[in-house]
């Protein structure tokens, strides 16, 4: 894909996106490469963002942040991918803003956000997802009891990325026993915390090896003791708090698919222009064209819907169907260029040193996280047309 052909419809943040894509040519494919073989944390990587400010990009100016709308986060992290990087290793980062600049007290905000923007402190981990109860998240066992000034954990989390390399967890509880409230939603809790003073007898974190490289773990709480002051918003809320926090990662999630579809069509373009068989290009026959431009057209459709989600929250509403909607095209769409990019480099896709069999991992993901498809359309189904709920 060309240069002139990409500045029509890069206009948004324009000067972000080349300062995040300077920082990026830092970070070529032998790294990512490098990273993915040793199952190492990019620590350089996130420490060059941190420093330029990027992980900041949300958090207010009062508190030593750059006060970014979510559209700035989100062009920081599409060029991130665009580039060939990957932003699992910090973007938590971001979305978990939405929970905690929207329902946090004054006193969380002046205690955590200036050691987040200055990268003293990191608040990377999201603990939502339980090996039980997997997306029906009002079903988590995780427990948080009242003793005192304090909460008392119990419970497990799974598939907590980053927990390795956080400071700080935003916790997803339940406080009231499901069998006491009278709307699934209501009983949980969303808590602060501090995996720095946790001992091992009472939190332990235990790695999972996936198909990629994402620090992924399992996280364990045996009475861990975590500060009433670290109670976001009021008890028995979280649920809807977290929502916040849901309807910002999905976008951004989003806008990252976005970057991988962009860095797989135009390396599917270049490959198809470079590559000459039987005395002739590549691309120049249409069953290797049509795909490519298939899934530009289809990245396009995608992008929009991600940049009207942005939109609507930025505004400060709460755009569930937009932000779902964006999350399932990017997703496809991300997924299909993928596809196409491993089908035009036929056997050469397959290769480490052309970067293509490790994104095409990574891509894979997020057509499963951090919601399934098929949710997100059940969602669509019962929320937007008004059909009877399907589970």
């Amino acid at each position: 894909m060309n240069h002139e052909l990409t500045m029509n419809y890069e206009v948004n943040h324009r000067d972000i996106r080349e300062s995040v894509a300077r920082l990026c040519a830092d970070f070529p494919g032998e790294y990512w490469r490098r990273c993915d073989r040793e199952r190492a944390y990019p620590q350089a990587f996130v420490s060059a963002l941190t420093e330029a400010g990027f992980l900041g990009a949300l958090i207010p100016e009062a508190y030593g942040g750059s006060g970014l709308p979510l559209s700035a986060a989100a062009a920081i992290l599409e060029e991130i991918h665009r580039a060939g990087c990957n932003a699992a290793a910090c973007h938590a980062q971001m979305y978990t803003m939405g929970t905690l600049l929207r329902h946090g007290s004054e006193a969380q905000k002046q205690k955590y956000l200036p050691g987040i923007a200055a990268g003293r402190l990191r608040l990377q981990a999201f603990g939502v997802t339980e090996p039980d109860s997997g997306a029906d998240t009002t079903s988590l066992r995780t427990t948080a009891r009242r003793e005192g000034d304090c909460y008392r954990v119990n419970g497990q989390k799974i598939w907590t990325s980053r927990a390795e390399y956080s400071d700080q967890m935003l916790l997803l509880c339940r406080t009231t026993p499901l069998k006491a409230v009278g709307k699934k939603t209501d009983g949980l809790s969303v808590l602060l915390v501090d995996l720095r003073g946790a001992g091992e007898k009472n939190l332990s974190v235990r790695p999972l090896r996936t198909m990629m490289n994402h620090s992924t773990t399992e996280v364990f709480f045996d009475d861990l003791a975590v500060p009433v002051e670290n109670l976001v918003g009021e008890e028995g809320r979280g649920f809807h708090y977290i929502l916040s926090g849901m309807n910002a990662e999905r976008i951004l999630i989003a806008a990252e698919c976005i970057g991988d579809a962009k860095w797989f069509i135009e390396k599917s373009a270049a490959y198809a222009n470079r590559r000459s068989v039987f005395n002739r290009p590549i691309g120049r026959n249409q069953g290797v064209q049509f795909p490519i431009a298939r899934a530009y057209a289809d990245m396009r459709a995608a992008e929009l819907m991600v940049h009207e989600a942005a939109r609507l929250y930025d505004r400060g509403g709460r755009p569930g169907e937009e932000a779902n909607l964006a999350k399932l095209l990017a997703a496809d769409a991300s997924w299909a260029a993928a596809e196409v990019c491993m089908e035009t480099h036929g056997g050469f896709g397959f290769a480490e040193e052309y970067d293509i069999e490790r994104k095409y991992r990574e891509a894979r993901l997020y057509r499963t996280a951090p919601i399934p498809t098929n949710l997100i359309l059940s969602y669509i189904a019962e929320h937007v047309l008004g059909m009877p709920r399907s589970y």
